[in-house]
């Protein structure tokens, strides 16, 4: 006990430490979108806000509102596209096994490493032909090709393990292979359903190639974007631009504590215990 006593603590030193690390750049966001304009390049720099201001969220508040809203509607068109074609994907290859399945998985790791310029380059020639170009549904359908392959990978391996014979049983009660995957497969992959639609969200929350490829000259943009408009060669908002930043992060930050219970279960918990 006297010599694992030490080490433990020794570990748990060495773990706050890093922590401490990973969590400064958010701490300084907070900080920066507290600072007045003024107080920005002060030498040394103020740890704390001592002469606080709320001057960047007023402008959150003011001019990001639209913003906000638009990447909202964009994450839940992404979350929505992705489920719908992921899904029923991921339980042919796991369940139908069609010819060519371990080849088309590959091709779907292939496709995660395609740099998301040139995918936004291909994106903007094809709008801009189909008169597509800076709309919301423009923007959802390339948010959605980025989250898809993922999703596609992710539902096969959750969807491999429920039990063939669940499967069997809702063929024997007169269910079709549609039955089947509407009311037996979906509700017991309802862990791999969460973990797709997080990452999708916060994939389509946090884009900006994309944003301003194919919707920097249209009505209605993202969050991405309304923060990047704070920045031009001679001035530099900060403390707007981080107070946005801090108001962008709720979102996420609230879904990744919601969802950490679902996107940690295996579905064959799910399909055996639930």
């Amino acid at each position: 006990m006297t010599t694992s006593t030490p080490r433990a603590w020794w570990k748990t030193g060495v773990g706050l430490v890093l922590t401490g690390l990973m969590l400064f750049p958010v701490y300084w966001m907070i900080n920066v979108s507290f600072t007045r304009d003024q107080d920005m390049r002060a030498s040394p720099p103020h740890l704390f806000p001592t002469n606080g201001t709320l001057d960047g969220y007023r402008a959150v508040l003011d001019q990001q509102l639209p913003y906000l809203g638009t990447s909202f509607l964009v994450g839940l068109g992404t979350v929505a596209l992705t489920v719908a074609l992921a899904a029923p994907a991921g339980y042919a290859l796991a369940k139908l096994r069609p010819p060519g399945g371990p080849a088309l998985s590959f091709l779907l790791l292939i496709a995660q490493m395609i740099p998301g310029i040139i995918m936004a380059m291909g994106f903007y020639a094809i709008y801009l032909t189909l008169g597509v170009l800076n709309t919301l549904p423009g923007l959802i359908l390339a948010d959605t090709t980025l989250a898809v392959p993922f999703a596609v990978l992710i539902f096969t391996a959750f969807m491999s393990g429920i039990p063939d014979e669940l499967l069997q049983a809702a063929v024997v009660d007169g269910a079709g292979r549609l039955r089947t995957f509407w009311s037996v497969v979906l509700p017991v992959s309802r862990n791999s359903i969460v973990t797709v639609s997080l990452f999708a969200f916060l994939w389509s929350w946090s884009d900006f190639i994309f944003a301003s490829t194919l919707a920097g000259g249209g009505d209605h943009q993202p969050i991405t974007l309304g923060i990047y408009h704070y920045i031009g060669n001679n001035n530099q908002q900060w403390n707007a631009i981080m107070a946005t930043a801090v108001v962008a992060s709720i979102p996420a930050a609230v879904l990744l504590i919601l969802a950490q219970r679902y996107v940690s279960m295996g579905v064959t918990a799910g399909a055996v215990k639930d």
